[in-house]
């Protein structure tokens, strides 16, 4: 579980590491990529922990109860959420005046 955390975390900061030192040598812009990967990076460790524990209790209670589908599935999207909401900051800050 570790390895998988700290890659997670470590992979896009040194994507964006990478990107940054091809196309700019500012320290700004090298600091905004580092953080643009790190809101990549921990939103989707959040959103993996926050979907593994919605379907593990949607699994749960989709064997006393079939009719709750439709409410587990929505419990487990919004975990999803969170990574959407990371790429979404993640863009804006690539993407934003400096």
């Amino acid at each position: 579980m570790r390895k998988i955390l700290l890659a997670s975390l470590l992979i896009p900061i040194l994507v964006t590491t990478l990107a940054s030192a091809q196309t700019s040598s500012g320290t700004e812009v090298a600091g905004i990529n580092i953080g643009a990967g790190l809101a990549i990076g921990l939103a989707a460790v959040g959103a993996g922990v926050a979907v593994g524990m919605a379907a593990a209790a949607g699994i749960g209670v989709l064997t006393e109860r079939r009719d709750m589908f439709g409410t587990v599935l929505i419990f487990v999207a919004i975990g999803e959420g969170i990574a959407v909401y990371g790429i979404l900051f993640a863009i804006l800050m690539l993407f934003a005046k400096v």
